[in-house]
C-alpha cells in the first residue's frame, strides 16, 4: 500500500463531478481503496474521498470512530462506498462542526441532513444500504459532497463560525 498525496484547495479536480466507477472489481479499484484507507488512517481522517486524492472517480472511505459517536450511534470500522446515492429522509437539519484534510487548518458549521438513506457498493462489488443519523450522516454527506465537487464552506450559512481550527478553539476555551 502506499500513501496518497492530497489535493488542496484550488485544485481543480476538487470542483469537478467525479466519473462513475465502470468496473468496480478493477484490480486499480482495489489498490485505490487500500491507499485511500491507509491514507485516511496515517492522516487521521474520518473519510477520503477519491477527487482528494487526484482520482475523479465516485468513490469515498469513511469510518466512525468511538470517540466521534453521538447517544444511539456505533462506531464503524472503515469501509469504502462506491458509486453512492444519498437520499434525506426528513427536512432535520443539524449543525456540525466540520474540517477537510483539502483545507487543512480551517473549521466551519455547516447544515446537513440529520436523517439520510444510503446506498452505493462496498469494496467487494456487493451492493450496501442503509440508514445514517449523527457523525455518519455528516461523515457520508461531507464525502458525497466532494463527488459533486462540492467543498464544505459551499454549504455554510454563517461564517463567523468559518476560521482557523487552533484560533476556533482558543476563543472557545476563553
Amino acid at each position: 500500500m502506499a500513501l496518497l498525496k492530497i489535493a488542496r484547495m484550488g485544485h481543480p479536480v476538487l470542483l469537478q463531478n467525479a466519473l462513475p466507477v465502470e468496473d468496480i472489481q478493477a484490480p486499480e479499484i482495489s489498490t485505490l481503496i487500500s491507499d485511500m484507507l491507509e491514507t485516511m488512517k496515517d492522516v487521521n481522517g474520518a473519510g477520503l474521498a477519491a477527487p482528494q486524492v487526484h482520482v475523479s472517480r465516485r468513490l469515498f472511505v469513511y469510518h466512525v470512530p468511538t470517540q466521534r459517536t453521538q447517544e444511539g450511534e456505533e462506531a464503524l470500522a472503515p469501509r469504502a462506498l462506491i458509486n453512492p446515492t444519498l437520499t434525506p429522509l426528513s427536512d432535520e437539519i443539524m449543525v456540525c462542526a466540520e474540517g477537510c484534510l483539502s483545507l487543512p487548518g480551517l473549521r466551519g458549521s455547516v447544515p446537513r441532513f440529520a436523517h439520510i438513506r444510503y446506498e452505493g457498493w462496498d469494496r467487494n462489488g456487493v451492493h450496501v444500504s442503509g440508514e445514517a443519523r449523527g457523525f455518519h450522516a455528516n461523515v457520508l454527506q461531507h464525502e458525497y459532497d466532494h463527488l459533486d465537487g462540492v467543498l464544505y464552506p459551499m454549504r455554510m450559512k454563517d461564517f463567523n463560525t468559518f476560521g482557523y481550527a487552533d484560533e476556533i478553539a482558543r476563543f472557545s476555551e476563553s
